[in-house]
């Protein structure tokens, strides 16, 4: 294995369970639109992906509809769903003993920067991250290989070799082979095996555990 120096995290997910403000925005948002789901496990699939493509690809909205979804999504989130929201079993251990080793941890999310931020800051993690990396509240940059490179850029990073990405979805793995780097899928999130393994995770994480493992040894 390599020694990584540089470790990027996604969030959601990853670092957090954000299940019940996701899927509550989510119904709030599709309500607008008279659309009910009666049951929350059907929402899980939008943690992860950029938001728009979800509204688009799940329930047909158009580019347009889509962004105005998105708006809707944000009148509850942005309240109440941001705190809706719960730090896994041990990942703030794991990001203090991530510190401690004199790895630099950078943040890279496809979430708005400016909620990732106040979620960082809300749990007291924030204190962990070189850098908060996430996408524009206007759409942009929320691809996550657009977000990955933004990362490395903020945090100063030149050698990619040296670099690991964490994250529990295939655009974490996507992002982190477009940028030529190693990635780390996680089986605790919102993805499974066959997905990151499809899409060519370096190595895979059942637990907290498993990810202090495989880059502190």
């Amino acid at each position: 294995m390599k020694i990584y120096d540089v470790v990027l995290f996604d969030l959601d997910g990853t670092l957090t369970d954000p299940a019940i403000g996701i899927t509550n925005s989510v119904m709030h948002s599709l309500a607008k639109y008279g659309i009910e789901v009666a049951d929350r496990a059907e929402l899980y699939k939008f943690i992860g992906p950029p938001l728009h493509e979800s509204y688009e690809k799940f329930y047909g909205f158009s580019a347009d509809e889509a962004l105005q979804a998105v708006e809707h999504y944000r009148e509850y989130y942005r309240v109440k769903g941001i705190y809706e929201n719960l730090v896994y079993d041990g990942i703030e251990e794991l990001l203090i003993k991530l510190n401690e080793s004199g790895k630099k941890v950078i943040l890279a999310t496809s979430k708005p920067e400016i909620f990732a931020r106040e979620i960082l800051r809300y749990f007291g993690l924030d204190k962990y991250f070189y850098y908060a990396a996430g996408a524009n509240l206007d759409g942009s940059r929320t691809d996550k290989a657009e977000v990955i490179a933004y990362a490395l850029e903020a945090g100063g990073v030149s050698d990619k070799s040296s670099v690991v990405m964490v994250g529990d979805r295939e655009h974490d793995i996507i992002g982190a082979n477009k940028n030529g780097i190693d990635s780390i899928g996680v089986l605790f999130g919102y993805g499974n095996r066959e997905e990151l393994e499809n899409a060519g995770a370096t190595y895979i994480a059942k637990t907290v555990c498993d990810i202090e493992k495989l880059i502190l040894r």
